[in-house]
């Protein structure tokens, strides 16, 4: 089912998404639910974080949605056999190296 997104009247409002239509289960309307309820709580950054991160708070969902996207473009654009086997590699990779560093620190501590 796919439904749209915003209505016209709501062109200039700061969050129109010029009229992209979304599929229920997309991270485009997923990352508007966020949007809508960062809006509702009207949420400020605690004041011990660093300039940088208050910065960059109000940004973040953005940022990892963009994120996303783009690699979900670029997944989207590739053999299947090719996305699999990164997959399997990120897979296997992640343990692996989490396993060598473990021995590397047991090793300095025995």
């Amino acid at each position: 089912m796919t439904t749209l997104a915003m209505r016209r009247d709501e062109a200039h409002d700061q969050n129109y998404y010029n009229d992209r239509n979304v599929d229920e289960n997309m991270i485009v309307l997923r990352k508007r639910i966020q949007d809508m309820k960062i809006i509702e709580r009207n949420y400020e950054p605690p004041d011990e974080w660093i300039g940088w991160e208050k910065s960059f708070y109000g940004n973040y969902n953005a940022s990892i949605c963009e994120a996303m996207g783009l690699l979900q473009y670029l997944l989207m654009n590739t053999r299947p056999s090719l996305v699999l086997g990164m997959v399997v590699l990120v897979i296997l990779s992640v343990p692996t190296s989490t396993i060598v560093v473990l021995l590397h620190v047991f090793m300095h501590l025995v």
